[in-house]
């Protein structure tokens, strides 16, 4: 599987990267029929995911991660995965829910449990996956994977 990334400066590559392993480890696991080619995930600010969202699903209030994934080509048998996450929201919110490398750690973890087709349509539904994330985010935190994800001193993302 590639990974390719599109983040800012004030997130570190190599510990985004290995955050998005850790979380596609337990993507896999969840549903296994899915294998993936690619994985593309692009960190932008409020207005780029407002363009998106737009674009994807109409007119639509500010949101933290759009996930989409794509069937494999005839043919073929390995999917293709796209996450885009808000990382304006995730400094904005972070504060208040551990921190916005915590905040971002979250997203992505929501992104990559839509990867694996679980959804969030229903009260019940949002709740096993919230459950799921905030597991994954204890096991990633125990395994130093969050602090590392924003370099020192990042206050904002442009």
């Amino acid at each position: 599987m590639r990974i390719r990334l599109h983040h800012p400066p004030a997130v570190s590559r190599s510990a985004l990267r290995q955050l998005l392993l850790f979380l596609l480890k337990r993507t896999c696991r969840l549903n296994p029929s899915r294998s993936w080619e690619e994985i593309s995930v692009s960190l932008f600010n409020r207005t780029a995911i407002r363009r998106i969202n737009r674009q994807v699903f109409g007119p639509l209030a500010d949101t933290d991660v759009i996930t989409l994934a794509y069937r494999p080509m005839p043919g073929a048998t390995d999917w293709i995965g796209e996450v885009f996450v808000n990382v304006d929201l995730a400094f904005e919110r972070g504060p208040r829910y551990g921190g916005p490398a915590r905040e971002l750690a979250l997203y992505l973890a929501h992104g990559c449990d839509h990867l694996a087709d679980a959804s969030d349509a229903t009260p019940a539904e949002r709740r096993r996956m919230r459950v799921r994330e905030l597991r994954w985010l204890r096991q990633a935190n125990k395994a130093g994977l969050i602090q590392p994800l924003l370099r020192s001193n990042s206050q904002c993302i442009q």
